[in-house]
């Protein structure tokens, strides 16, 4: 888990806008998936690398990997990443693969985990392109629409901003490029036998929003605004619970108007579909963006 060295990557002319009169350029692409209960079992495996590598990201992150078989499959099955995972007493764990091609450092933030052993710990990437540095924290929030569920998620989130504070004293020019993302777990509070002290979703998001733009960061928008599904016959609605905030100075490339593309069973064309490809996937839809040089 040490620093990966080499040549900095090339800039690939995009489409994705003009900032300043200047067409914008890519940094490099991310992903951001959880494949939930992820571990090798028939044919799933092979199945997530292909949609993955389908993609072509420079980097991704897998949220739930079970077991270090799976991490050495991936190891295997995707030769041109070099692989990272977490570790601890959690069941649970987050991959990340970053191009070998690509100077990156890798490290695991415990202070993340809310104070809660059994969560997962926040994985942090730094990629380095032409010298600017891009920190980049992938979370797993704690679930749950409980107080407990929501208290820890908060906490968690908290951090995650006020994390910028300590990235920006670190950085050459004091205004960190980072970003974190992940399955955020953002599905409101139920307080039993004081209904009226719910929390719904959208005020979750608000407080995320607010807290956000109190570090100078946003929350990016989506193609499509559910991330979770459990199947178009479940009683169970589908769930915006995936999303990445970022700098505000930072700029992406656009997808229909928005800054990050939700690809997956949102994208299906029928309910069956829908149905088939969480079956040979995930219930989560992958989250994709491309992140423009500072």
């Amino acid at each position: 888990m040490g620093r990966l060295v080499s040549r900095p990557m090339r800039a690939i002319p995009q489409k994705g806008g003009q900032k300043g009169g200047h067409a914008m350029v890519k940094a490099f692409s991310l992903v951001s998936w959880n494949v939930e209960h992820f571990r090798n079992v028939n044919s799933r495996v092979e199945n997530v690398v292909a949609f993955l590598t389908a993609q072509d990201p420079d980097v991704f992150a897998l949220y739930e990997v079970e077991g270090s078989e799976a991490f050495e499959t991936l190891s295997h099955e995707m030769p041109g990443f070099t692989c990272h995972i977490t570790e601890g007493p959690q069941a649970q764990e987050i991959l990340v693969g970053v191009k070998a091609n690509m100077t990156a450092f890798f490290t695991q933030k415990v202070e993340f985990k809310g104070g809660d052993s059994l969560l997962r710990p926040g994985a942090l990437l730094t990629v380095t392109i032409d010298g600017a540095h891009y920190p980049i924290l992938f979370l797993h929030t704690k679930s749950g629409n409980d107080p407990k569920g929501l208290g820890l998620r908060d906490d968690m989130l908290v951090r995650a901003c006020d994390f910028r504070k300590v990235l920006n004293k670190a950085d050459p020019h004091g205004t960190a490029n980072y970003i974190f993302l992940g399955d955020l777990n953002t599905m409101g509070m139920e307080y039993t036998y004081v209904r009226e002290r719910d929390i719904s979703v959208a005020a979750e998001l608000t407080k995320l929003e607010r807290k956000a733009g109190a570090s100078k960061m946003r929350l990016l928008t989506k193609t499509h605004p559910y991330t979770w599904s459990n199947g178009s016959g479940s009683a169970v609605p589908d769930s915006n619970l995936d999303h990445v905030v970022a700098a505000k100075h930072l700029q992406f490339r656009a997808f229909n108007g928005a800054q990050v593309a939700v690809r997956g069973w949102a994208q299906a064309a029928t309910p069956a579909a829908k149905d088939e490809w969480i079956s040979k996937y995930s219930d989560y839809c992958l989250l994709y963006l491309e992140v423009q040089r500072v």
